[in-house]
Protein backbone atom coordinates (compact mmCIF):
# COMPACT_ATOMS: atom_id res chain seq x y z
CA UNK A 1 0.00 0.00 0.00
CA UNK A 2 0.82 3.13 -0.96
CA UNK A 3 1.58 6.35 1.55
CA UNK A 4 -1.24 9.35 0.83
CA UNK A 5 0.23 12.44 -0.26
CA UNK A 6 0.00 15.43 2.51
CA UNK A 7 -2.54 17.65 0.97
CA UNK A 8 -2.95 20.36 2.86
CA UNK A 9 -1.42 24.08 2.27
CA UNK A 10 0.82 26.01 4.82
CA UNK A 11 -1.05 28.33 6.90
CA UNK A 12 1.24 31.34 5.97
CA UNK A 13 2.73 31.87 2.58
CA UNK A 14 6.41 31.59 1.61
CA UNK A 15 7.19 35.21 1.50
CA UNK A 16 5.42 35.36 5.37
CA UNK A 17 7.05 31.85 6.56
CA UNK A 18 10.79 32.87 5.57
CA UNK A 19 10.13 36.94 6.95
CA UNK A 20 9.80 35.05 10.31
CA UNK A 21 12.53 32.94 9.65
CA UNK A 22 15.05 35.86 9.46
CA UNK A 23 13.29 37.86 12.54
CA UNK A 24 13.66 34.87 14.77
CA UNK A 25 17.73 33.84 13.26
CA UNK A 26 18.17 37.19 13.76
CA UNK A 27 16.68 37.65 17.62
CA UNK A 28 18.35 33.97 18.45
CA UNK A 29 21.84 35.53 17.01
CA UNK A 30 21.73 39.07 19.40
CA UNK A 31 21.41 36.44 22.38
CA UNK A 32 24.13 34.52 21.26
CA UNK A 33 27.82 35.54 22.37
CA UNK A 34 30.53 36.52 19.76
CA UNK A 35 32.01 33.62 18.46
CA UNK A 36 31.64 31.13 15.35
CA UNK A 37 27.49 29.85 16.04
CA UNK A 38 26.77 33.98 15.96
CA UNK A 39 28.60 33.91 12.95
CA UNK A 40 26.54 30.70 11.74
CA UNK A 41 23.88 32.01 12.79
CA UNK A 42 24.43 35.53 10.89
CA UNK A 43 24.72 33.60 7.65
CA UNK A 44 21.53 32.05 8.06
CA UNK A 45 19.74 35.62 8.33
CA UNK A 46 21.21 36.82 5.59
CA UNK A 47 20.91 33.70 3.64
CA UNK A 48 16.95 33.93 4.93
CA UNK A 49 17.10 37.74 3.44
CA UNK A 50 18.38 36.92 0.01
CA UNK A 51 15.97 34.26 -0.70
CA UNK A 52 13.24 36.18 0.42
CA UNK A 53 14.28 38.82 -2.00
CA UNK A 54 14.37 35.83 -4.83
CA UNK A 55 11.04 35.02 -4.17
CA UNK A 56 10.36 38.45 -3.86
CA UNK A 57 11.64 39.25 -7.32
CA UNK A 58 10.21 36.16 -9.04
CA UNK A 59 6.65 36.40 -7.83
CA UNK A 60 6.01 40.20 -8.64
CA UNK A 61 4.18 40.19 -12.33
CA UNK A 62 6.59 42.13 -14.02
CA UNK A 63 10.26 40.89 -13.05
CA UNK A 64 12.64 43.19 -13.14
CA UNK A 65 16.17 42.84 -14.18
CA UNK A 66 19.11 41.87 -11.34
CA UNK A 67 20.74 44.62 -9.76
Amino acid sequence: MTKKRNRTRPALSLQERLDKFTQDARAAAKKLPPGAERHAMLQKVRDGEAASEMERALSSPAPEAPK
